[in-house]
């Protein structure tokens, strides 16, 4: 079970926040290529992205921000630390975002936990520009707005009660 939400490609995105739509995929054309011989070879054919490259984009352009713990709500960070323990897992770099993908526009929505001690507007500003960056570089499609919601702060005594319960059973 994965807790990244996706939205189906809509015609344009709104002006509100993204849908919630369970683990629906969609996925959105960025370019109307022309065919035929005379076209010029770049523009040949059509461009898609499916929601979940813009989701994981926006994920991992979150977590290179300094002062970012971990992305989520509490449910989710539950579910992701189960799923990073099984064998051959992989760690979801899309927990925590959910997008809306429009024809040439998306929105973002980012849950963070923060680290204790840190200016949480400042991380806020920084994810923002940085996710934006990303996307609209990797992608090409206009990012509309990046609503961030922190979630949790992580204290540093977090990790310490953590190994004490790992030495707890033998």
């Amino acid at each position: 079970m994965t807790t990244t939400e996706t939205a189906a490609a809509v015609p344009a995105a709104g002006t509100g926040g993204p849908k919630q739509g369970g683990a629906v995929s969609g996925t959105t054309t960025v370019g109307r290529g022309a065919t035929g011989a005379t076209e010029p070879a770049a523009t040949r054919g059509r461009t898609s992205i499916a929601d979940t490259v813009v989701v994981k984009i926006a994920g991992m352009a979150a977590r290179e921000i300094p002062g970012v713990y971990d992305m989520g709500g509490g449910l989710s960070r539950t579910l992701g630390a189960v799923r990073d323990r099984v064998p051959g897992g992989r760690p979801n770099v899309g927990r925590g975002v959910k997008v809306e993908v429009g024809e040439r526009q998306t929105a973002i929505d980012l849950d963070l936990v923060v680290e204790y001690g840190v200016a949480i507007t400042d991380v806020a500003r920084d994810v923002r520009e940085n996710v934006i960056a990303a996307v609209e570089r990797t992608t090409g499609l206009d990012v509309v707005e990046v609503n961030v919601t922190v979630n949790d702060v992580h204290l540093p005594e977090d990790d310490d009660e953590a190994a004490v319960a790992e030495t707890r059973v033998a």
